[in-house]
């Protein structure tokens, strides 16, 4: 259930059930514990609870775990098909990782729209020329612009590199969803890179799609 709630949205009890495969008592249970203990916070939606990850050192404290848990058999852990998808795209407490994040931080850094700064990444003149061409909000790359760090490194839980998080990664993966250029699977953290989605990340960044 932890897991499930990596992608940084709420769940309700039910949807957290059915992902770790378990009765409504039985999550119920922990997730009262867990909520307990600080893990997760709960949000009243009228006659509906919404979990989410209390906040982002608990999902620090995760993605440490798996990598720790999965040391000497990396390739086994992403080998089923479900994986295979949660490894390509997924959400990272509302940016985007998995190996297109991945491939997306390279790309924005060997292009230059961003650059080293300390405690992350700042965005350069070329990157809010770039930002604005894909129509990022002009008023919010103002804004990423005149920050210190527009980003910062995050080290991706499957591919073992840095993805980008920090609130440019968040504006980059709404604008994505937005767009319609990655979906959500119901059910699922990961993300499906659709077609139109192909041809417009490919004209501004030139990912490695396959």
């Amino acid at each position: 259930m932890l897991t499930y709630l990596m992608a940084g949205d709420a769940a309700s009890a039910g949807e957290l059930a059915r992902a770790a495969g378990v009765s409504a008592s039985t999550a119920s249970a922990h997730l009262a514990r867990l909520q307990s203990d600080g893990l997760v916070v709960a949000q009243a939606r009228g006659r509906h609870r919404y979990f989410r990850l209390a906040d982002e050192d608990v999902l620090r404290v995760l993605e440490a775990l798996a990598l720790v848990a999965e040391r000497g058999a990396h390739d086994q852990a992403w080998s089923s098909p479900a994986r295979q998808r949660l490894r390509c795209a997924r959400s990272c407490y509302g940016h985007l990782a998995g190996r297109l994040g991945v491939q997306m931080l390279q790309v924005l850094l060997a292009q230059g729209w961003l650059a080293a700064a300390s405690g992350g990444y700042a965005l350069t003149p070329a990157g809010r020329a770039g930002l604005a061409g894909v129509g990022l909000e002009p008023a919010l790359v103002d804004t990423l612009a005149r920050a210190p760090v527009a980003g910062t490194p995050c080290l991706d839980w499957s591919e073992r590199r840095d993805h980008l998080a920090g609130p440019l990664a968040t504006a980059l993966l709404r604008h994505c969803l937005a767009q319609g250029w990655l979906r959500r699977r119901e059910g699922e953290r990961s993300l499906a890179l659709t077609p139109p989605g192909r041809l417009a990340l490919a004209r501004w960044v030139p990912l490695d799609m396959d």
